[in-house]
């Protein structure tokens, strides 16, 4: 399973009233992390063709991060069945490599022309093992 990673350093804009990182900034995280391995492993005839939709998220926040800490994002996509698939998203603080959010989504598979469901074929699975 081929892992993508990005790394990030907390902004002012990422936090809440409590100077920690807002919860709503870690989901949308999760969402760039996904459009950013999608968009860098696939062709641009396989992106004018589908787009995917999400279907299912669950977050875990095991720590917090602050203002200035440098974060490392981890995903993998654990399982294509289907029309769904399985994402997988971790952050970690790059500095003490404490474990800080665990994230897993389910996203769907659509035609870009019809706007429904579509089975994910194998040219898509590959591009993610």
């Amino acid at each position: 399973m081929q892992i993508f990673e990005k790394t990030i350093t907390v902004s002012k804009d990422d936090l809440d009233q409590l100077n920690h990182v807002n919860n709503v900034r870690y989901v949308q995280w999760v969402q760039d992390m996904a459009e950013a391995h999608w968009l860098k492993n696939a062709s641009e005839d396989i992106r004018n063709s589908y787009f995917w939709v999400l279907v299912q998220h669950t977050i875990n926040y095991k720590g917090e991060a602050v203002l200035g800490d440098v974060l490392n994002l981890k995903t993998f996509v654990s399982k294509s069945e289907g029309i769904t698939s399985i994402r997988h998203v971790e952050i970690y603080n790059s500095e003490t490599g404490k474990h800080l959010v665990t994230s897993e989504t389910k996203w769907c598979l659509m035609a870009i022309n019809s706007k429904r469901p579509t089975r994910i074929t194998e040219e898509i699975v590959t591009l993610f093992q």
